[in-house]
């Protein structure tokens, strides 16, 4: 951070993430803050640039801020923004797990085949990655690619069975071919932490910077929550390469949104230590306290969680 109110954030091209809210408002100015913002094409490449020192803070997946901390970067969850927000989708060829006896009989249906997923270590590839292993699922090949926007060509073009993603994935594939989503989000990984806010902890001493950000982002997501078509329209302004329908669709996937940090999301983010661990993503088991501090956003949030509210119509 280079000024009073300024701030450097990375964040992804993920349309239900607030970073086009706020991006296309005037609530972070309200607020004090002027952000610079830099768009990435995965969580693993927000934190490379973590580690270059470019970036205060992100919108990123659990997983790969867990794997940064395990060599040696000095973050901090400061508050959360979106839970279940990885979907699998395929094409007619293939089963749905609702159509399966179980998680196993659904992926042994991928013998031989792959299933694509963003960049080795982003959320996705890890729940894929885990699933395959806990259900002893060997024969299946996991390939990543570095823009998730890959993908959809992928399994349209037969190089893979089936892609792991978030819920823009899906619309794309619906929209622009004939996939369908066969193991929804909350089936995936209950709960799962979608992105959180993370920062550098050096900067958590400016507390009144990242408190009024939170602020800002938890009216970003009260807004898709209350007012989902005004927020969908402000993000397809704000990005010029979707219109407001695509970016509803997306919301209405898995509507879970909220900037406070429950025990659920921590408990839930906390399975993926050992997750990382067994796959050889990372060393050593990470403490809570050395992902999460959540003293800013319970002042800002105090009382109970909004994810499970839904979203109006």
């Amino acid at each position: 951070m280079t000024g009073p109110g300024q701030i450097r954030i990375g964040h992804l091209s993920t349309v239900y993430h607030t970073a086009f809210l706020l991006k296309g408002t005037r609530l972070l100015a309200d607020q004090g803050i002027d952000a610079t913002w830099t768009l990435f094409p995965s969580g693993p490449d927000i934190i490379s640039a973590m580690e270059h020192g470019n970036l205060d803070l992100a919108y990123i997946g659990l997983p790969p801020v867990i794997i940064g901390i395990d060599r040696g970067l000095p973050l901090s969850c400061i508050g959360g923004g979106h839970v279940e927000g990885t979907v699998m989708i395929a094409g007619p060829d293939i089963l749905a797990l609702s159509e399966q006896g179980s998680m196993k009989e659904f992926l042994r249906q991928f013998a031989g085949m792959t299933i694509g997923t963003p960049p080795r270590g982003s959320i996705h590839d890890v729940i894929v990655s885990e699933l395959l292993r806990e259900n002893g699922v060997t024969d299946v090949t996991v390939k990543n690619y570095p823009w998730a926007d890959f993908l959809p060509d992928a399994l349209r073009d037969g190089e893979i069975a089936a892609a792991a993603g978030t819920p823009a994935l899906a619309v794309t594939g619906r929209r622009y071919g004939d996939a369908r989503i066969v193991v929804p989000p909350e089936r995936l990984w209950p709960f799962n932490p979608s992105y959180g806010i993370v920062v550098m902890r050096e900067i958590l001493k400016r507390r009144d910077v990242l408190a009024g950000f939170l602020r800002a982002h938890e009216a970003a997501c009260e807004m898709i929550r209350h007012n989902p078509g005004g927020a969908a329209r402000v993000v397809a302004d704000t990005t010029g390469m979707v219109d407001a329908g695509f970016v509803l669709d997306a919301y209405r996937i898995s509507p879970k949104y909220c900037a406070s940090l429950p025990e659920g999301y921590i408990a839930s983010t906390m399975k993926f230590v050992g997750t990382l661990q067994s796959l050889g993503y990372i060393s050593r088991p990470i403490c809570e306290n050395e992902i999460f501090d959540r003293s800013i956003i319970n002042t800002v949030h105090p009382g109970p969680h909004h994810y499970g509210d839904g979203m109006a119509e």
